[in-house]
């Protein structure tokens, strides 16, 4: 896979990602994880030979970059329009970060 120009950009961009919209606590580590198996993995194969199956897994990955990023896109656009969301948790959370900027509390029907 080493031989193809845009491989890195790809890679990069895919693990850049993998990173902002699942994170990188522990228990997600198994995605960035596989990710990099699967380009060391593919990295030692030859380029006339293999180049169909290498541009099948630059477009995967491509792909998969895209549909992550789309995802999260339209998952905030959702909540920019209150559009069939549950913001209950999102609303309880500024409604208590606002009433302690004040030195208040909620009442204990909001307390989770």
């Amino acid at each position: 896979m080493g031989s193809f120009k845009g491989l890195r950009m790809v890679y990069r961009n895919l693990l850049k990602a993998v990173e902002k919209h699942i994170g990188k606590e522990e228990h997600k580590v198994h995605f960035t994880d596989f990710i990099r198996e699967e380009f060391k993995k593919n990295r030692n194969l030859e380029y006339p030979k293999d180049s169909s199956f290498i541009q099948q897994r630059i477009k995967l990955a491509e792909n998969y970059t895209y549909l992550l990023n789309s995802v999260h896109h339209h998952k905030d656009l959702l909540f920019s329009y209150n559009i069939a969301v549950d913001r209950s948790n999102e609303m309880t959370k500024v409604l208590g970060k606002s009433a302690a900027s004040v030195g208040l509390r909620l009442p204990d029907v909001y307390q989770s």
